[in-house]
């Protein structure tokens, strides 16, 4: 296979991503960390965020080896599997962990200078903190592309086959495995960095805040650097290995749906609508770096004011790529290349109308969030009833928005062609369009992610300008762009939980390719429907293997694997909701001992026990996110194996409706208890230290589980089930029981 000319401007935008993350890590890096105790303070939490992340990459190491030893035996051993899938699995999960690490050791030599830089104006604070966070988007984007371009330019080589329409379906099914190593890396970091931060947080919240009435980020804390370490380990380095294996995810499910898609039309137009959603990816790298130039405000901004600031980046890009995308698939020759622009077009809009969404009901400049804050009036129970009810209410728009989404994408496919629109041909040309709306959701992922990442750099600054007794003035600034970061995270989970969504419909396609491989691969060239009619397996269509094996509502092994899916978004959320709750216990009790024991704290005459704290919620962390972690693993794998591929299938169907959902609830509920708490700690309804307050700070630690470690956890549990189905198809397909 020929590799076009075009195909190059993809690894050069990786190369351009990591250049200007390197730029904004060394601009960061030159500006002034500020006092002696500011850097005193911001060592100690990048000591701590350092030390857990060795820790956990520990536990995720010898995951992986086991994992790999089981890939080498189905694919040498069983013959099962492809002989490429254990390398690609620890790459990508190699680049996503490496995308974690940068983007959190910049995070944590970042808050510091923020906060020195909020001394000067709110707008230099502000620049600091999101051009920090720019260089975690950057360099999730830029590894990603780099991995899939390395990888396309290794098989294509590599890969000895005739047929070069059958070769790209190898080369973009093989590349899908490396999507499983990122996936289990993600979950491993989301949910490990999820608990550490959350067990930190609602022990110095309860103890700190209502039960001694001190302020947040106090010294005299014993939890408060466990909770700034937790901020990166959780928030940065989670979100990173997260929306890395999302992007990457979305772009090669979409790659490999061009591949079966387009196989009648020849190699020519097969290879082009592989690179398409590459090129996309490319060209929304240099607008995300546009986008980032764009960011400023101006002293004394309002709430409202930094969201447009940094809206205005977004939205930016986010036209330029909608106008773009057009040029890119023209200029490639893609059939129907207006249609599939479309689709690019209407996965970028329901991004835009869920992070809209999620601002709406997360953000204390709007009723909702407010309106909680009232609730604080009458104590904690109606402040978390109030929450949990707009947290159910507010999953309404991103699910009617997902659903238009993939209509249309879907239509848009296939020229709204209504009539034949279940047809063989039509589906899998529908399927690809619901893909690359997916990679048009994420393309610019560059410049979304760094509103994300700026989040924990700004909640970091405050509580180093807390720490540090800079002032009411500057204080005053870090919080402005404390609660920016709260509903800018807000919207970015929001984003993807939706992009989630897109994907996994993606994957569930990609799953069929993966199982007809994984037929011919053991032998079993002809399937034999229920009519009796007899198909080669290798010209089967998506719609056949429906019928062959008997995927409908009616299959009672589908409605079971269905159920144990939905049940899957459950119990996962439990388990981590209850691991943060063991954890937060260990560090309740510690903060209170410490309070108890050692003399002098609250006077400031005595310096608390950090080490100590940190030491709970890292334990605590490394214990508790190995179960869920393996359970993700574990249950696609015994379901394949039993129900075989219509239970899996149902799996994958109730897992993804009942984990997106889920998923949008527990953020945007999350999100809205959090400003709410800090709306009031604005002099609203009594202020700091009222009853009210201690009221919203309660349902904060209701909420912190919910945004930032169930639900997050949730989008990723969504798309590993995907790809250990997707990996474990060979096995599937030799060894089911039913």
């Amino acid at each position: 296979m020929i590799i076009d000319h075009l195909f190059w401007i993809v690894p050069i935008a990786s190369v351009i991503a990591l250049a200007f993350a390197y730029h904004f890590f060394r601009q960061m890096m030159r500006e002034d960390e500020g006092t002696d105790l500011m850097k005193k303070i911001a060592q100690h939490v990048r000591t701590g965020a350092m030390s857990y992340l060795k820790q956990q990459y520990k536990v995720v190491v010898i995951v992986f080896i086991v994992l790999m030893l089981l890939f080498v035996f189905l694919a040498f051993g069983l013959g099962v599997q492809n002989k490429w899938t254990p390398f690609a699995f620890l790459t990508g999960g190699f680049f996503s962990g490496l995308a974690g690490f940068f983007g959190m050791k910049t995070a944590t030599y970042a808050s510091a200078r923020t906060a020195n830089a909020a001394k000067n104006s709110l707008n230099h604070g502000l620049r600091v903190a999101f051009r920090s966070g720019a260089v975690m988007g950057l360099v999730v984007v830029g590894l990603a592309v780099l991995d899939i371009s390395l990888w396309y330019l290794i098989l294509n080589y590599f890969i000895d086959e005739p047929d070069s329409s059958h070769k790209l379906i190898i080369i973009t099914t093989t590349m899908l495995t490396f999507g499983m190593g990122a996936s289990t890396q993600a979950l491993f970091a989301r949910v490990g960095g999820g608990i550490y931060t959350k067990a930190a947080d609602v022990g110095a919240d309860l103890v700190g805040k209502v039960e001694a009435g001190i302020p947040e980020d106090d010294p005299r804390n014993p939890a408060t650097i466990a909770d700034n370490v937790g901020d990166n380990v959780g928030d940065v380095a989670g979100m990173g290995a997260d929306l890395y294996e999302s992007y990457a995810g979305s772009i090669l499910a979409t790659a490999a749906l061009g591949a079966s898609a387009f196989v009648a039309t020849g190699v020519e137009m097969q290879y082009k609508a592989i690179l398409a959603p590459m090129l996309i990816a490319a060209v929304g790298i240099v607008l995300s770096i546009l986008g980032i130039y764009i960011v400023r405000t101006k002293e004394g901004a309002t709430m409202r004011d930094l969201l447009r600031s940094l809206g205005m980046g977004v939205n930016v890009s986010s036209a330029l790529i909608a106008i773009l995308t057009f040029v890119i698939l023209y200029s490639l020759g893609l059939e129907n290349w207006i249609g599939i622009s479309s689709s690019v077009v209407a996965g970028l809009l329901a991004g835009i109308i869920i992070g809209q969404s999620t601002e709406y009901f997360t953000s204390h400049s709007f009723n909702p969030t407010r309106k909680i804050s009232e609730s604080a009036q009458t104590g904690p129970a109606t402040v978390i009833i109030s929450g949990v009810g707009l947290g159910m209410v507010s999953t309404a728009i991103p699910v009617i928005t997902i659903a238009i989404a993939i209509l249309i994408a879907f239509l848009s496919a296939i020229n709204f062609d209504v009539k034949h629109m279940l047809d063989a041909q039509n589906i899998q040309f529908g399927l690809y369009g619901i893909g690359i709306a997916a990679v048009g959701m994420l393309s610019t992922l560059g410049i979304t992610l760094a509103t994300d990442a700026y989040g924990p750099i700004a909640d970091n600054a405050g509580g180093n300008a807390e720490m540090s007794h800079l002032g009411p003035e500057v204080r005053k600034r870090t919080d402005a762009l404390d609660a920016l970061g709260n509903t800018t995270a807000a919207t970015g989970k929001g984003f993807a939980i939706g992009s989630a969504a897109l994907t996994a419909l993606a994957l569930l396609a990609s799953y069929i390719e993966e199982i007809k491989i994984g037929l011919i691969r053991i032998g079993e060239n002809v399937i034999t429907l229920a009519n009796g009619d007899t198909i080669e397996t290798a010209k089967a269509t998506i719609v056949d293997f429906m019928n062959y094996y008997q995927v409908n509502l009616m299959n009672p092994v589908v409605l079971v694997g269905v159920f144990i899916g939905a049940m899957m978004a459950f119990l996962f959320s439990g388990l981590t909701m209850n691991a943060v709750g063991r954890a937060a216990q260990k560090m309740v009790e510690e903060v209170r001992r410490q309070f108890r024991e050692i003399k002098g704290i609250m006077e400031g005459e005595a310096e608390p026990d950090y080490a100590r704290c940190v030491a709970i919620s890292t334990r605590g962390a490394q214990i508790e996110m190995v179960l869920p972690s393996l359970l993700a693993i574990i249950i696609p794998i015994v379901t394949g194996l039993i129900l075989g591929v219509a239970g899996v299938l149902g799996l994958l169907a109730g897992g993804l409706a009942a984990g997106f959902v889920l998923a949008i609830f527990m953020a945007n509920s999350g999100g809205a208890w959090d400003n709410a708490k800090k709306y009031i700690e604005e002099g609203n309804f009594g202020g700091k230290g009222s009853n009210n307050h201690k009221a919203a700070v309660v349902g904060d630690t209701v909420g912190d589980p919910f945004k930032d470690t169930s639900g997050p956890s949730l989008n990723i549990l969504i798309k590993l089930m995907s790809m250990v189905s997707i990996v474990m198809a060979g096995l599937t397909a030799a060894f089911s029981l039913l």
